[in-house]
């Protein structure tokens, strides 16, 4: 069995036919779906399709593209969100220097409201970082505030996630240090995306599935439409790059999931 960690699933072309979406997870073994948020409504869709699906669980947070202007009534609403059992982490949050740099101090409270709204709750952070290719200033940035936010970590539960990890290559043992885990997507199914050859080395006790939905599908379906189903490709990828067997990919990703999010067993 398989938990997809990250999937906008309450997104119109996922929801549109959702029904025959989580039917073609199950069908692979896709039995449990975390869906991120972007913003305060996408959290009430999120709450809304876990009251109407069995498995699905929502996280509450602002997407840093979405952090231009943001209120101190929306990070209360986060937080109250927070309280919700259905709700396992907060995000997803971040910083994201790809599109327009006009809003970086912004992004950078927002990413530390987060971080805060976390400390208080117990929550693991999801994270989102995208910088423009050979650049790796938003990483450190990130970094660079998680230690200065976030208390010590106490070396046991993992306490978030590096979302859709690309690199770079620091950033592993950055990740294992702040107690964090590497959300591993449909880029590594990328032919030059060299994502597998980063992931080698890693353990797999560091390392939890993803797919993104609707973004991000992995080969052979890279710029069509992505849902919870291709997670299956991406399982098979990183039990080729470990060799070993798609069930123990499977199992060992669920476990670690199951700790950072504390789900039901």
């Amino acid at each position: 069995m398989f938990i997809d960690t990250h999937a906008h699933i309450y997104h119109l072309q996922l929801h549109e036919d959702l029904d025959a979406t989580l039917g073609r997870a199950r069908a692979v073994g896709v039995d449990r779906i975390l869906m991120p948020a972007i913003d305060i409504t996408s959290i009430e869709q999120a709450l809304d399709l876990c009251n109407r699906y069995a498995g699905l669980y929502a996280m509450s947070g602002l997407h840093p593209t979405e952090a231009k202007a943001f209120t101190k009534g929306e990070m209360v609403r986060i937080e109250d969100h927070c309280a919700d059992p259905r709700v396992v982490a907060v995000g997803e949050t971040g910083l994201d220097y790809y599109w327009d740099r006009s809003f970086d101090d912004s992004q950078k409270a927002s990413l530390r409201h987060h971080a805060e709204i976390a400390t208080r709750t117990g929550l693991p952070m999801v994270i989102h970082l995208r910088d423009k290719k050979g650049r790796d200033e938003v990483h450190q940035d990130a970094v660079r505030i998680l230690r200065e936010t976030l208390p010590a970590w106490d070396g046991e539960r993992p306490r978030g996630v590096f979302h859709c990890f690309t690199g770079p290559h620091w950033l592993i043992a950055e990740a294992a240090e702040l107690g964090f885990l590497l959300g591993i997507g449909g880029v590594i199914t990328f032919k030059n995306a060299g994502v597998d050859k980063l992931l080698g080395p890693v353990p797999l006790s560091q390392c939890i599935l993803e797919t993104d939905a609707p973004y991000m599908a992995p080969a052979p379906h890279r710029g069509r439409r992505n849902e919870p189903a291709y997670l299956d490709l991406i399982a098979r990828k990183l039990a080729m790059v470990k060799g070993i067997s798609v069930a123990d990919v499977g199992l060992a990703t669920t476990q670690n999931a199951e700790r950072l999010f504390r789900l039901a067993v």
